[in-house]
């Protein structure tokens, strides 16, 4: 079996989501109080990042719990709702090309993951006119049928996006020499080294470079 991998942020979808989800909040009319319960959770750690005091990835995944806990209380239907309105912002901002690469690898019987950091509520409303085969992300937990506040969260990025990626197919005969890959960022690098066909989507500068003196190409 063939794998053909997919990111979210900045390769199927063009741009980043977190604004987009931070905006939506801010502007809910029902919700929006609950902004500056997350903007006072994540200041200390954004700054600090910005000043190269603190770590990106962990201030990416304290943004992805305190975000969370700001929905607290709410039902699943609500959060469904919730996310499918910000969902609905993505639909004329998916990247073509990528998009037309899923429809060939779908033609071609190849095993289609999108691989996340996002929120999989999210993911599954952004993409539901999309054939994946397997919707990996930020699971959002519930209690007696509501969001409850996170004390930590399982933020898929990095090193973890390898590891859910092998735990999933781990009892499949996947021809990883054959299989694909395609994300933007060098973060993804782990991903990247599993598939003998990685592309670069749009890619930031570092993977850039590393793209070009491996001879990957770039999308």
């Amino acid at each position: 079996m063939r794998v053909a991998i997919f990111d979210f942020d900045g390769t199927l979808y063009k741009h980043e989501t977190f604004q987009t989800m931070m905006n939506h909040l801010k502007e809910h009319p029902k919700y929006g109080y609950r902004y500056k319960y997350f903007l006072l959770r994540i200041f200390p750690s954004y700054i600090a990042s910005k000043l190269n005091l603190y770590p990106k990835q962990r201030m990416n995944k304290n943004a992805m719990k305190y975000y969370v806990n700001a929905l607290a209380g709410l039902t699943k239907k609500e959060a469904d709702n919730f996310f499918k309105d910000i969902a609905d912002i993505f639909i004329d901002h998916f990247n073509e090309k990528v998009v037309q690469r899923l429809h060939e690898h779908l033609r071609n019987d190849d095993y289609l993951m999108l691989v996340s950091g996002a929120y999989v509520p999210l993911l599954r409303q952004a993409t539901k006119q999309y054939p994946f085969h397997q919707v990996v992300g930020t699971k959002i937990h519930y209690k007696k049928g509501q969001i409850k506040k996170h004390r930590t969260i399982d933020h898929i990025q990095g090193e973890r996006k390898k590891e859910t990626i092998q735990n999933i197919l781990k009892l499949d005969q996947v021809d990883w020499k054959n299989s694909f890959a395609y994300a933007d960022s060098y973060t993804d690098m782990p991903v990247f080294e599993l598939v003998g066909h990685p592309i670069a989507v749009n890619p930031d500068d570092k993977l850039h470079k590393h793209a070009i003196k491996n001879n990957w190409e770039i999308l």
